[in-house]
């Protein structure tokens, strides 16, 4: 395989494994190169995005390499950010949204008897932006799949765990799903002032 075709397929690798990254040795057994070549193709990647004017980069961590936005375009990519989660999602994903978040693991039958009507779109909707997932499956009649909220919606929400959320009684529930447009804006402002 040339040079330029192996630095198309480690920068695709690179690209797939996302958060996890790339240790040498994973990129060592897929690529199955040696410690020399690795130390070339990822200094001539780090070369192409600091000369050619790209908006990606290499970033190395304990010996793990990730493919990452240069710091020098962080000023978009925090307008972008800034654009309210609740401008996106309906309401009726909003109001999914929180009761996942407070109630999880749950099922959809269980989102659907708190919001009183059908939640098949909404939850779609969170799951195609990645702000819930499967996690598992109930050990009842059906065994019906039970959603929870994902990394990606810590993140959004600039939250370290799920302890972090506001405490919400039962009655404050019921006043934030059909507020839940306002709590999640109101969560993400807090979370961009204290980034600042």
């Amino acid at each position: 395989m040339e040079l330029n075709e192996m630095k198309g397929v480690l920068e695709g690798l690179l690209f797939v494994s996302g958060d996890e990254g790339l240790s040498n040795k994973q990129i060592k057994n897929i690529l199955d190169i040696d410690e020399d070549a690795i130390t070339l193709l990822l200094n001539e990647l780090k070369y192409d995005y600091e000369h050619g004017q790209r908006g990606l980069s290499i970033l190395e961590v304990r010996g793990i390499h990730y493919l990452t936005t240069k710091p020098d375009h962080a000023v978009y990519y925090e307008k972008m950010q800034q654009s309210n989660v609740s401008s996106r999602l309906s309401q009726a994903s909003l109001e999914t949204l929180a009761i996942v978040a407070y109630k999880q693991p749950i099922t959809k039958v269980e989102m659907e008897e708190i919001r009183g009507v059908k939640c098949d779109g909404p939850v779609q909707t969170l799951m195609s932006r990645y702000l819930i997932e499967e996690a598992g499956r109930k050990d009842t009649s059906g065994r019906p799949i039970l959603y929870q909220t994902t990394r990606e919606f810590l993140t959004f929400f600039g939250l370290t765990s799920l302890d972090d959320l506001p405490p919400l009684t039962e009655e404050d529930l019921d006043q934030t799903l059909m507020e839940s447009d306002l709590f999640f804006t109101e969560l993400a402002d807090e979370n961009e002032k204290a980034a600042q």
